[in-house]
């Protein structure tokens, strides 16, 4: 299991790398899941 802070690094490096949507979707709902600040 990841980390929370390795969570949501991996989520803006997958954005910044222009990764495919459906790993960024499953990426925020463990993020949505664990109740983690985002900033778009």
């Amino acid at each position: 299991m990841l980390s929370d802070e390795l969570l949501v690094e991996s989520y803006y490096k997958a954005i910044e790398l222009d990764l495919e949507v459906e790993f960024i979707t499953l990426l925020l709902a463990e993020i949505h899941k664990r109740q983690l600040p985002v900033y778009i």
